[in-house]
């Protein structure tokens, strides 16, 4: 197999606060992995909170090319990659889910069919997703509200976390009467101690919001549990929950938990996720990283399987170079073609072609005679 990667910028519309930083951009590095003239695409994007910059990204991927050189097929490297034999211990979960995409969209594509099937859903999945608004002024807030909600969104989740909290109370007020129709959710990603959030629950509770995502710093998921057992809403880990072991920690003990494929591990990691929740009493969210619809494309796969979907990413970006996920009327949908059934917005290079500014490692395996389908 050919693996070739590139780095490129993405810019957001427009810089989004949150309460411990305000992002204008990020870096994603994207990976393509080629076989007999057939190629699958993933995304890493860059992020300081997990310690990734693109020349991590770019060396860790370039890494993960050479185990990818010991597989003779698409599918036995994704055989190998569930079973945790590659990419290499110690790859970080965003690595793992990009090389997963990767793979997928191509197994994919040689079989036919997109990724939902080979993940055993017979329809394309689609959800309605949140759509975020950052810590900005009341008046801006309930603008993007009312814009959102004439565009189809309906489903808002609103950052919290500013230094005074009665700011994220009026912002909270003005989106509600701007949009009343609408689902809130609320994230004050980790700004809030116990005693805060105690004072502050029931007056987003009567306000309207559906539930609050990661309320408390994280890093003690037991005051996490201890606040979800008393709260008048529910409340969802998220940087409490990176991974298997998190969420089995707090499975039954909080409302929800917000997996993202970049801190999981990918879609395989997702689903052992998802599975170990079933029936536990805490509900799926899936969620996202900034991203473009390739790096959102793999979970929009799953959107079936999530109570709450805030797969919006793509959609804070000046310019998405990828399509095929929708999500501007506030509905993302899984592609029906082969594979992530996602595509450049300029157009896929030919086969064989290799794409301009691409870095290229790696070497095409002779592949031996197969019997039947792909293995779905």
């Amino acid at each position: 197999m050919k693996v070739s990667q590139r780095t490129v910028r993405l810019e957001l519309t427009e810089p989004l606060r949150i309460s411990r930083s305000t992002m204008a951009a990020r870096d994603a590095v994207w990976l393509a992995i080629e076989h007999h003239g057939t190629r699958g695409y993933g995304e890493a994007v860059t992020s300081t909170y997990y310690g990734l910059d693109a020349a991590r990204l770019g060396r860790l991927l370039h890494e993960a090319a050479r185990d990818l050189a010991r597989c003779a097929t698409p599918e036995s490297a994704l055989d190998a990659l569930r079973a945790g034999e590659l990419p290499a211990p110690g790859a970080p979960p965003a690595v793992t889910a990009a090389v997963e995409s990767a793979l997928l969209d191509l197994v994919g594509k040689r079989a036919g069919v997109p990724v939902h099937r080979l993940l055993g859903a017979p329809e394309a999945p689609h959800a309605a997703t949140a759509r975020t608004i950052g810590i900005t002024s009341c008046r801006a807030a309930a603008e993007q509200a009312r814009r959102l909600a004439r565009r189809g969104f309906s489903v808002l989740k609103i950052k919290a976390g500013a230094p005074d909290p009665e700011d994220d109370l009026d912002r909270v007020l003005a989106v509600r009467n701007a949009a009343p129709h609408a689902r809130l959710l609320l994230d004050p990603n980790g700004a809030w101690s116990p005693a805060l959030a105690d004072a502050l629950l029931p007056r987003y509770a009567g306000l309207g919001v559906e539930a609050v995502e990661q309320p408390l710093a994280p890093g003690d998921p037991e005051a996490l549990a201890a606040l979800a057992a008393g709260s008048p809403l529910p409340v969802i880990a998220d940087e409490d929950a990176a991974g298997f072991e998190d969420a089995r920690r707090l499975a039954g003990r909080v409302h929800g938990i917000n997996v993202k494929l970049a801190k999981c591990g990918g879609v395989t990691a997702a689903l052992r996720i998802a599975d170990l929740l079933a029936g536990s009493g805490t509900a799926l969210m899936l969620g996202c990283l900034t991203a473009s619809t390739l790096g959102l494309a793999p979970a929009v796969h799953l959107a079936d399987r999530a109570r709450w979907t805030d797969l919006d990413g793509h959609l804070l970006l000046a310019h998405d170079p990828w399509t095929g996920i929708g999500g501007t009327d506030g509905t993302v949908r899984a592609g029906r073609e082969p594979g992530l059934g996602v595509r450049p917005v300029h157009g896929a290079p030919p086969p064989g072609e290799e794409p301009a500014g691409w870095e290229t490692s790696g070497r095409q395996t002779p592949e031996p005679a197969r019997h039947g389908e792909a293995a779905q």
